[in-house]
């Protein structure tokens, strides 16, 4: 029978506690939300909001065609003007998503003969950029800079070399020791690419990004990919770099040449969040502020918090199975949390993951902090 794997692949699933369901939210759930990435609060802000309205009413409702064509519209390249000014770049290429903009980046910057060193951390988009690029994969140890050291000095051909990784990882929100790979980058002749989609609008001088944070923000060997679904409260992705660097990636990434471009309403939401980040620089500090606290009180009621480095705060769970009813139970109790297992985490350790957000207040965190320690496991 056609397709007849797949049933005994979503009975597997079944049997190890791994089925994975939609759950479609209403418009006003009563929830309070500690599983999405609104990082800053930014997705309902009214400046947000009207942005993409009226975007959508100069533009209309898609950008018809791939960037190259007929997708590009004055409101991109102004998206892609302020992103790079505000995140301390030369340039900016905005695709219809940071999964996009990722497999843009690794596959552009890795030709044949070339090597790819990636942490064994990352992300999927970043893991998928790396396979189907056409240079040489080698995955090290995670935030070990010494190893990516050694795996770039042995890189036989002496060609093309890139280190890929994420700023902060999204599974326990830890951040990348960036300076440090910069360094053994450079030592190798090496660029360095990174995933900010967790630091844009969070780390660095208000919200500008781990580069900028590192002093790495303009450099002629790094370049960094970011998400706008996640700080900026909209949808989209973009890559950050040298201008000869984007004008490569226009060139030739086919995730760019090939996809639609970002919706109008998109990248008018994204460039209005940025304004009111521009104007309110401290939401990214009490972003931190809240992820901090919210370590502190789980820590404090004996729970397995990890401390965070941005606004992504994850808790170890016993088993797989006991995440998922952890996170079920505090549904049931009115709150929100993301569940992390395998095989989405690289440790195979369960966890329930908690985001941080700049406009939760204090009666909030301890309401979060009593739900989830009344129904650990």
């Amino acid at each position: 029978m056609a397709f007849g794997w797949i049933d005994e692949q979503a009975e597997l699933r079944r049997r190890a506690g791994l089925v994975r369901t939609l759950r479609p939210r209403p418009a006003d759930s009563p929830l309070l939300d500690l599983a999405g990435n609104d990082y800053l609060g930014l997705t309902r802000h009214p400046e947000v909001t009207e942005g993409a309205a009226a975007a959508a009413r100069t533009w209309g409702g898609g950008a018809t065609g791939s960037r190259l064509v007929t997708g590009s519209t004055e409101l991109h390249a102004r998206l892609e003007r302020e992103l790079a000014e505000f995140c301390g770049f030369e340039a900016a290429l905005v695709l219809s998503s940071g999964y996009a903009a990722n497999l843009a980046a690794v596959t552009a910057l890795a030709p044949h003969g070339s090597l790819i060193v990636s942490d064994a951390g990352n992300h999927a988009s970043l893991i998928d950029g790396c396979r189907l690029a056409r240079g040489e994969r080698q995955v090290v140890g995670h935030n070990d800079p010494e190893a990516v050291r050694k795996a770039l000095g042995a890189h036989a051909g002496g060609g093309a070399a890139i280190c890929v990784s994420d700023t902060v990882f999204s599974v326990d929100g830890d951040a990348a020791p960036l300076a440090a790979l910069a360094a053994a980058c450079r030592e190798h002749g090496a660029g360095l690419v990174v995933d900010d989609a967790h630091g844009l609008g969070v780390l660095g001088p208000g919200g500008r990004g781990a580069p900028n944070a590192a002093g790495l923000a303009g450099a002629d060997d790094v370049v960094a990919t970011v998400t706008l679904s996640k700080s900026l409260g909209s949808q989209g992705g973009a890559v950050l770099g040298p201008a000869r660097v984007i004008g490569h990636l226009l060139n030739t990434a086919r995730t760019f040449v090939f996809d639609t471009g970002l919706a109008p309403a998109a990248a008018g939401a994204a460039l209005a969040a940025l304004g009111v980040l521009r104007r309110e620089p401290e939401r990214a500090a009490r972003a931190r502020a809240v992820a901090a606290g919210l370590h502190a009180r789980l820590t404090a009621a004996g729970l397995a918090a990890v401390r965070p480095d941005a606004a992504v705060v994850s808790v170890r769970a016993p088993s797989p199975e006991a995440a998922v009813r952890w996170a079920a139970d505090c549904r049931a109790a009115g709150l929100a949390v993301g569940c992390f297992r395998p095989p989405s985490v690289p440790d195979g350790v369960s966890r329930i993951r908690l985001t941080a957000r700049a406009d939760l207040s204090e009666a909030q965190i301890e309401r979060a902090v009593r739900v989830i320690d009344e129904t650990r496991p």
